[in-house]
């Protein structure tokens, strides 16, 4: 097997937009980067004067990181922001070739009070995409209001929702391979702000956020086999869910509306998927074939079930509906599938595949459909979807003796790969959904 800030939203100037605005085609293809214009947020008082230019500095990497977009140096500015509300002249950014400008201004008040308010304008129309609008929340939580800005410009002009404001929980790596030390940890989606979750005692694996953000599923070696354990991400407390004598229980994962988890249990040397509820604790067997059936994944809907198996006699993957019954496999190609994990979107499904010597990242329509390959490397697996559907994360492996394990991201058309900063190594990687 493969291993496995409350922000206030507030409209400035009224709602709705005001004219059809400029929009990026997201596609299979090669996209030409947007080039975008985003001038240092005008400062209202002596605290912003630094945040200012922060904010203003993530909000254009979360842009550029998904490949679709391009900051202009601010060195080629021409024009100059000296309001939030004064006329833009257009024909400056125009002159440098911006399609869009984003601009701003920030202010602090009282304690640890922080405003951003901010317009996107689209420079060839000489408006603005809709209406300004303005975050309000604590200034230890600029990144996130940063995330959240970008998340604006992301939506309006793609038409999809972002995902820059979010989280990921992962295994934090470090020391040889041999001795590796493996930790719980969590960190914004660019990997800033990482904060460990445990003390690395105990080997832990595979952890899995829940619906709302606020725990996740894990497993771990405590016992000396494996068990599930869930984790309040707000206060670090965590218990047993599953402990049952004799068996071995892993793979978890949450139901869409989080009351409900589906795992893998090994009983007696066979493994299959058994569901529990998190109010009960009661559990159903969904599987009783002689093989082994494990990494469940629910549908977002929470009709079926994806999984790996190996009933046909090799790694493959199969759906069935959420009682375990209509069981049918939907991989048919070269080589061995594991690792499967349905898209939020509910068109797709992303696995982890095994052949000719290589891994890949791909994807599949539910049916099995239309089946493309994302990755190729000595060892890429356990991908996940950001929140929106339009990203995949997933643990790479470098070869060699001592090999170390890191975080990549790749869009889902198979462009924009890139490694994503930790630390140290990383793996089995966890994205959270929108931050609330």
């Amino acid at each position: 097997m493969f291993r496995i800030l409350t922000l206030i939203l507030a409209l400035l100037m009224g709602a709705g937009a005001v004219a059809q605005p400029l929009r990026i085609e997201i596609t299979d293809g090669v996209i030409e980067p947007m080039p975008f214009a985003a001038p240092r947020f005008i400062a209202q008082d002596t605290g912003a004067m630094e945040l200012s230019g922060d904010i203003v500095s993530v909000l254009s990497m979360d842009l550029m990181r998904t490949g679709l977009f391009r900051a202009l140096d601010e060195r080629a500015h021409i024009g100059k922001i000296s309001s939030l509300n004064a006329p833009v002249e257009y024909a400056d950014w125009k002159a440098i070739n911006a399609q869009v400008l984003i601009t701003g201004a920030v202010a602090t008040g009282s304690g640890d009070e922080l405003t951003v308010s901010f317009r996107i304008h689209d420079v060839f129309a000489g408006q603005e995409y809709g209406k300004g609008l303005q975050f309000k929340g604590k200034t230890s939580d600029w990144r996130r209001m940063a995330h959240k800005v970008a998340d604006e410009v992301y939506s309006r002009i793609t038409g999809e929702s972002g995902y820059f404001d979010s989280r990921v929980v992962f295994v934090a790596e470090s020391g040889s391979k041999g001795q590796r030390r493996k930790r719980l940890a969590i960190m914004d989606y660019d990997g800033e702000q990482l904060e460990y979750l445990d003390d690395g005692a105990h080997l832990v694996l595979a952890p899995r956020i829940a619906p709302d953000g606020q725990s996740v599923l894990f497993t771990s070696y405590e016992t000396g086999f494996p068990r599930i354990y869930q984790m309040d991400l707000r206060n670090k407390r965590r218990k047993l869910l599953q402990n049952a004598v004799g068996t071995t229980s892993f793979a978890p994962r949450f139901s869409p509306d989080g009351t409900q988890i589906v795992y893998s249990q090994e009983q007696g040397g066979n493994t299959d998927v058994f569901v529990m509820s998190l109010r009960s604790g009661q559990a159903r067997r969904l599987t009783s074939a002689p093989s082994i059936e494990t990494a469940p994944s629910f549908s977002p809907d929470g009709t079926q079930i994806v999984f790996e198996s190996d009933r046909s006699g090799s790694q493959q993957l199969y759906v069935m509906n959420v009682n375990g019954e209509g069981i049918k496999r939907i991989s048919f190609g070269d080589g061995r599938y594991g690792t499967p994990v349905w898209s939020p979107r509910g068109d797709m499904i992303a696995f982890t595949k095994q052949s000719r010597g290589r891994f890949h990242i791909g994807v599949m329509r539910t049916d099995g459909s239309e089946e493309r390959l994302l990755t190729a490397s000595f060892l890429d697996e356990g991908p996940t979807w950001s929140p929106n559907g339009r990203v995949i994360m997933f643990t790479r492996e470098t070869q060699g003796v001592g090999g170390v394990s890191n975080l990549y991201s790749v869009d889902v058309s198979g462009r924009n790969l890139q490694r994503v900063a930790t630390p140290s190594g990383g793996s089995d990687p966890t994205w959270s959904p929108l931050r609330r």
